[in-house]
């Protein structure tokens, strides 16, 4: 792979380079990064039709209501199978493959957007738009939020901006297309893009006919097969995400922010020390870009009208934003070399401290379940992990059936105002909740996984139940709420 003008070099550099980002992303994001993707594929492949085990595998009550796709799942499922056919499905391939084919991805976005913003402006330009910590810390993770900007990025390299000759208005519609398949969401960014396309089109009717409905059709149609074959039945999963996150807004049931939040915390965290830039490069840049800063605007506002926020929501826009910094740099008059070395310290360090320090406990903590699997030991054990819910991936970190267990979390669709979850319940009294669960010895697993918070409260019932501490493992320096600084594994001494 060479885009066309693009040397070899730089290519391999991108992948050198992402190969490096990956090795060095070590920690945890969300959970959707497992749950949305690896835990989905693990359960496609090796619960259907390798083990054929009852609850080997876990779907999350999106699935069950049909509210995510196939698709993006599937690409990991197809790589499973490869490795399942070489005999090489060890737990840490199946961890670090997905991952690498990620980083894979985000080196050629990267030399897309490089080769871009090149033919857009000039070589000096172009190499400020990939320095972004928020990028080094989520361009290598297994997020539909990922893919659906290296989709953008890859779309926005075909997109018909005056003075670019690569634009394809069939390229690049299409990998929205697919941008909207793996996560609906993606459309947004792209509204006032297509519409400024098609204001700008001589031959509108030609656009409409020979692009964007077969296109639609094709993508469409090929998501809905793809469902059809695993949910058993057809289901429409983007109808169904429009209904839950926007039209029902359900998604308060996770938290709720101001509307500003994207504005006060979401644009400045993850532009980080670029934001002045970004301003300053909005202000300077000639008009043909206003379009790139109206998708950003109009993406903030529309996701700002949802109460449920998250910073890597906003994250398909960073590359519209990083070409303003990158064109603020090219412009600056004085003490370009001094806002260049700022740049890049500020951004390593975060980078650096996010993706090998801040929360790899969730990780970390899976190697010890993973020993589990390798005596003879493993058919007696069994794992609760009494965390908020997710807060650890599954079986796709595991690979073999142990008997495994988490505080469930799934949303009320029924309107019942009064409904708690499992998790709540469990944290609004944990001793009296444990009692009250394992009322029976038999009934108790042989380790228990939990936050260091958790540990005082539920101390007499460890010492009365016969647990003892077998592993400590480091989380984060910014313990909050519910999420302690470590992670504790104790082990029932009598079931050993």
């Amino acid at each position: 792979y060479s885009p066309p003008g693009e040397s070899p070099w730089l290519v391999a550099l991108a992948v050198a380079l992402r190969g490096l980002n990956c090795a060095l992303v070590q920690t945890s994001f969300v959970p959707d990064e497992y749950w949305q993707s690896l835990e989905v594929a693990h359960r496609m492949l090796f619960t259907i039709y390798v083990l054929n085990i009852n609850n080997y595998g876990y779907l999350t009550w999106e699935w069950e209501n049909g509210l995510r796709g196939y698709s993006y799942p599937l690409i990991f499922a197809s790589i499973y199978k490869v490795l399942q056919l070489l005999a090489k499905d060890d737990v840490q391939l199946l961890i670090w493959v997905p991952r690498l084919v990620q980083a894979l991805l985000a080196a050629f976005a990267d030399v897309k957007l490089y080769s871009l913003v090149r033919h857009l402006e000039n070589a000096e330009t172009a190499k400020w738009v990939l320095c972004s910590w928020f990028t080094w810390y989520s361009c290598t993770r297994t997020l539909t939020n990922t893919m659906e900007t290296l989709l953008t990025i890859f779309a926005l390299s075909y997109y018909p901006i005056k003075g670019s000759k690569m634009g394809s208005s069939c390229k690049y519609l299409t990998l929205i297309a697919f941008a909207i398949v793996i996560r609906p969401t993606a459309v947004i960014p792209w509204i006032p893009l297509v519409f400024n396309h098609f204001w700008q089109e001589q031959k509108k009717a030609d656009l409409i006919l020979h692009n964007c409905i077969p296109v639609g059709l094709v993508t469409v149609g090929t998501s809905l097969i793809i469902d059809r074959v695993f949910f058993g039945k057809w289901v429409l999963v983007q109808l169904n995400f429009l209904k839950f996150n926007v039209l029902q807004n359900l998604g308060t049931f996770y938290g709720s922010h101001p509307w500003h939040w994207y504005f006060t915390q979401g644009l400045p965290v993850i532009l980080a020390t670029h934001l002045p830039f970004f301003i300053h490069g909005c202000v300077q840049a000639p008009k043909r870009y206003r379009i790139f800063l109206m998708a950003v605007i109009w993406t903030v506002l529309v996701y700002s009208m949802l109460s449920h926020k998250e910073f890597r929501f906003i994250y398909p826009v960073l590359p519209f934003c990083m070409f303003f910094c990158g064109y603020s740099l090219k412009h600056l008059k004085a003490c370009k070399k001094s806002a260049a070395s700022f740049l890049l310290l500020s951004n390593l360090l975060p980078a650096l401290y996010t993706g090998l320090i801040h929360q790899r406990g969730s990780l970390d903590v899976m190697s010890h379940v993973q020993q589990l699997c390798n005596n003879s030991y493993q058919s007696q054990a069994s794992i609760f992990i009494m965390m908020p819910c997710h807060s650890t991936p599954f079986y796709s970190h595991v690979h073999c059936p142990l008997k495994m267990r988490f505080l469930q979390c799934p949303p009320d669709l029924t309107g019942n105002k009064s409904y708690i979850d499992e998790a709540d319940l469990f944290y609004s009294n944990p001793l009296a909740w444990l009692n009250e669960e394992f009322y029976n010895d038999t009934l108790l697993p042989s380790h228990l996984i939990f936050f260091s918070v958790l540990e005082q409260e539920i101390s007499s019932f460890l010492a009365l139940k016969d647990y003892e501490k077998s592993a400590t493992v480091f989380h984060t320096h910014v313990p909050q709420g519910r999420v302690g600084s470590h992670i504790y594994v104790y082990r029932k001494k009598t079931a050993l």
